[in-house]
């Protein structure tokens, strides 16, 4: 039999001779022996047709195959060859979606993060051109602080996140939705994220959605700023309460941390867990804009730098800390581990619905607490005095007054008890002033950007929205022990609702027959969002009227342990 022949008699299926990136396993066919009549030309003029017969299960002799049954296996041939093909396609959809890591090859400022380049001296990231050919030069990018950072070091406000700080963005601009772009890798990789959160403004700056960007990575929970709560607080009573409240928001984390990146408090038991938790994986720092990112890890490198020279190493380019909400513009690599794994700074996520999102750059050290916190309380018999209410505040409590807190939160007492408190924990640059009701709108419109600021000056009055946004409140009053609730505004501060303050005895009343409400409306700036929360317990007073609750063995085992 001729060699030809002999081939077409073994390969009776024919596949497309075009058929690219053919993959044999994906191509299982069984067919049934089929009687074949073999062929073999030998020249155009002469050919020798030969006949093999396979007997069929009958014993009846050869058969050839009939053009039908020929037709039948080109199809199934065919079926075959698209099945390998849909399989082929289905395996390059998955590596396209594969998302890669950071890229470090591309050099950036190590204070924003921001890639370097020479083209545009208004945007971040720009050096001077001599500078950038220099360093590149030596192959020094990575030690070159961009011009942005320089003057934000020196204390200037340089916003560049398009869309807020009152500005509406422009080419020189980064944009939010770019900025959490640049974090989406993190749910693709194993990572450990230290998730911060800042104690004065732990609602706004919590990141209800963080498994949407890490996935299911294992969370370390660092509370920051804890050195700002006021004089005699219970760390162990805050961290209960923040460890209650963590469950509630249904975020499973490894453990939480009180910590102050100012005194370091706290700071050692974070590096013990990472270098626990760690297990060669880079470690990304993530939270809200100005949580207190930079500061956490420089705090974090000054630490680890008593035991680990790579630490040590890396506080000599550190990330820079500003005031200004979106400083850190890129993912910032730093080299702080002896072993495996990175630890990476990160472009904090903004969120609209905080103050920082609504004022100018110039008043936003305004919002930033500098120092403890003490609580502003009102009713009190200097602020009476000085506005000749004391009369009327004293038969009837706070009830038909307004209180402005600066130029950005206006409360009306609309249902009060006589003895009830308005507690203002916030920063101190916010005045806050109390006038009638009927008399609030006249007030706004005369002292905005004069006694009531932010927004600061009469020019910016004039691009100001105003309090758009009104919250009726109705806060049930249990005990009259401890105060009600806390009103948290996002981004600013909180106001404690005390039913009856221990300071003010004006009236002599029976609480058993007072009202079990108090009603309240608060305006803020249309996107900022207000929470009604259980109390946090701060100062001497709450040591002594907060109560820990007992947990069945279930929730001891899933509540995260706390740690300062």
């Amino acid at each position: 039999m001729a060699p030809k022949a002999l081939l077409t008699f073994l390969s009776p299926l024919s596949l497309p001779h075009n058929l690219p990136h053919f993959t044999p396993k994906f191509l299982k066919i069984y067919t049934k022996p089929t009687p074949i009549l073999c062929k073999s030309q030998q020249t155009p003029t002469e050919t020798t047709q030969s006949s093999v017969s396979i007997p069929d299960q009958g014993g009846t002799g050869a058969a050839a195959p009939t053009r039908g049954d020929q037709f039948l296996e080109r199809q199934k041939s065919f079926e075959a060859a698209k099945l390998v093909m849909k399989e082929v396609k289905k395996s390059r959809r998955r590596e396209k979606k594969k998302v890669l890591k950071v890229n470090t090859a591309v050099a950036g400022c190590y204070g924003c993060g921001a890639p370097l380049h020479t083209s545009d001296p208004d945007a971040p990231g720009y050096v001077d051109p001599d500078t950038y050919e220099l360093k590149k030069r030596h192959r020094q990018l990575r030690t070159v602080l961009c011009g942005r950072c320089r003057l934000l070091s020196h204390g200037h406000m340089i916003t560049a996140v398009g869309g807020n700080g009152g500005y509406s963005g422009g080419k020189q601009f980064v944009s939010a939705d770019e900025l959490r772009e640049k974090l989406s890798h993190l749910r693709h990789e194993k990572a450990l994220i230290i998730k911060l959160v800042d104690i004065v403004d732990f609602n706004g700056s919590f990141l209800a959605r963080l498994r949407d960007l890490v996935g299911a990575n294992p969370i370390i929970l660092v509370v920051t700023k804890v050195d700002l709560l006021p004089r005699d607080t219970d760390l162990n009573c805050i961290g209960d309460w923040v460890a209650e409240a963590t469950t509630k928001k249904k975020l499973s984390v490894l453990s939480v941390h009180l910590t102050s990146s100012k005194s370091l408090v706290g700071i050692a038991g974070v590096v013990s867990e990472i270098q626990k938790e760690k297990k060669g994986r880079d470690v990304y720092i993530l939270g809200s804009a100005n949580v207190g990112k930079s500061a956490f890890i420089s705090a974090l490198l000054k630490t680890m730098a008593l035991r680990d020279p790579a630490a040590a190493a890396a506080r000599k380019y550190k990330p820079i800390q500003s005031a200004v909400p979106g400083t850190t513009l890129g993912p910032i690599q730093i080299n702080a581990f002896l072993g495996g794994g990175k630890l990476f700074d990160t472009p904090g996520v903004h969120l609209h619905h905080r103050q920082a999102a609504v004022v100018w750059s110039e008043d936003l050290p305004v919002l930033a607490p500098r120092s403890r916190l003490k609580g502003q309380s009102f009713p009190n018999s200097k602020v009476a005095s000085e506005n000749g209410m004391a009369e009327k505040i004293q038969s009837n409590g706070l009830n038909g007054f307004s209180i402005f807190w600066g130029g950005l939160v206006r409360v009306d007492i609309l249902k009060v008890l006589p003895e009830t408190c308005l507690a203002f924990y916030g920063p101190k640059a916010l005045q806050i002033h109390v006038v009638p009701t009927d008399k609030a709108d006249e007030f706004y419109q005369k002292e905005l950007g004069v006694l009531l600021t932010p927004p600061t000056g009469k020019e910016r009055t004039e691009h100001w929205r105003g309090l758009e946004s009104e919250q009726q409140l109705q806060i049930k009053c249990k005990d009259v022990e401890r105060p009600a609730s806390d009103v948290a505004i996002s981004g600013l501060g909180w106001i404690a609702v005390e039913p009856v303050s221990k300071s003010l005895r004006w009236s002599n009343i029976n609480l058993d027959e007072t009202i079990k409400e108090l009603h309240l409306a608060v305006h803020v700036p249309k996107p900022v969002e207000v929470f009604v929360r259980p109390p946090l317990p701060v100062g001497k007073a709450g040591k002594e009227w907060y109560q820990y609750r007992e947990l069945t063995e279930k929730e001891e085992e899933l509540r995260p342990k706390w740690h300062f």
